[in-house]
């Protein structure tokens, strides 16, 4: 038994808490006025009809563009920054000590949101 909360305290103490509650991927949505567009991220991942959802990592930096027949293109820059849930968890990790913890939510990411999200884009149509 004993055995066993040490394994569990060691395991929970190597952990990241933003990386434990959040992920460390997040939801980027992106919008379209006129429904209907064709979105390709920098990162290779497309969707033929908006809105579109991409799981993407919070540490992400990409652009994203949105096209439609008859209709200028946009392109949007998504970027991210510490979320407000994400700096309470490391906040956390210093608290208690948890400098590894601290360091895995760092260079994972967890501690991020995207931003903008959503992307919403109002295309000029002709």
């Amino acid at each position: 038994m004993i055995k066993h909360i040490i394994a569990i305290g060691a395991a929970i103490s190597l952990a990241g808490c933003a990386t434990i509650t959040r992920g460390t991927k997040d939801a980027l949505v992106v919008n379209s006025t006129p429904g209907g567009a064709q979105v390709k991220m920098s990162d290779g991942q497309t969707c033929d009809n908006t809105p579109c959802t991409f799981k993407v990592p919070r540490k992400s930096e990409l652009n994203v563009l949105v096209t439609k027949e008859r209709c200028k293109p946009q392109q949007i820059r998504v970027t991210n920054k510490v979320a407000g849930g994400g700096g309470a968890a490391m906040a956390g990790n210093v608290l208690v000590g948890g400098l590894i913890g601290a360091g895995v939510d760092a260079s994972s990411g967890a501690m991020l949101d995207l931003v903008p999200n959503p992307v919403n884009v109002t295309l000029e149509c002709r």
